[in-house]
């Protein structure tokens, strides 16, 4: 990751994103839903417990987990729903932020795993390792409850704090680690099911 970062986030600590994943897994007590984005991102929360039938596992659809999470909230407004996006991911669907601040869903967190880099198509940099503070943006959009994780600790309170009310956007600088093993790669499996964890029928 480039050593600059940016502006708001110039005292997080460097975290990785599987044990963060892992950390946000065990708070979940409720049957919430999880949206992981594509690539690492799902690699990770698959493996911190692929046995959950309310995750659901992108694949392909880059920028789109907070919109589906949206979604998912709005249609489900008693269960809360977490998304799980990776920075270059969310510079692509920008715009959802506002669309997100508009519809003000309590039961919405946005979760951010920002490296600076375009990590699982070669580690290619993205603006927000120089550039774009992804917080400072969606504060700009209406998003009031946007904050860094400063470290661990940091993390699990804001991840308690959100699931208690939202619309919440936490972002954590990580690693260059890899995600840890491979998601289902069974489109029909993974809609089945997550709908099947949902309670809703196919």
């Amino acid at each position: 990751m480039n050593n600059r970062t940016a502006g708001g986030a110039h005292n997080a600590k460097v975290m990785n994103r599987f044990a963060l994943t892992k950390r946000l897994v065990a708070k979940l007590k409720r049957d919430e839903a999880v949206i992981g984005g594509i690539g690492n991102t799902n690699f990770d929360l698959w493996a911190s417990g692929p046995e959950r039938e309310q995750n659901f596992y992108m694949l392909g659809s880059m920028g789109l987990a907070i919109p589906i999470a949206l979604g998912v909230a709005i249609a489900q407004p008693r269960r809360h729903v977490v998304a799980l996006e990776g920075d270059g991911s969310l510079l692509m669907q920008l715009g959802c932020l506002g669309t997100v601040a508009m519809r003000a869903p309590r039961n919405l967190t946005m979760i951010v795993w920002d490296n600076g880099v375009y990590q699982i198509t070669g580690a290619q940099p993205a603006a927000t390792g120089s550039a774009v503070d992804l917080v400072a943006a969606a504060r700009a959009c209406g998003l009031a409850n946007s904050h860094w994780a400063a470290d661990e600790d940091d993390f699990d309170r804001l991840v308690e704090g959100a699931l208690q009310g939202g619309p919440t956007l936490i972002a954590a600088k990580i690693d260059g680690e890899p995600g840890v093993g491979q998601t289902e790669r069974d489109p029909v499996r993974i809609r089945a099911a997550f709908m099947k964890g949902l309670g809703v029928k196919p």
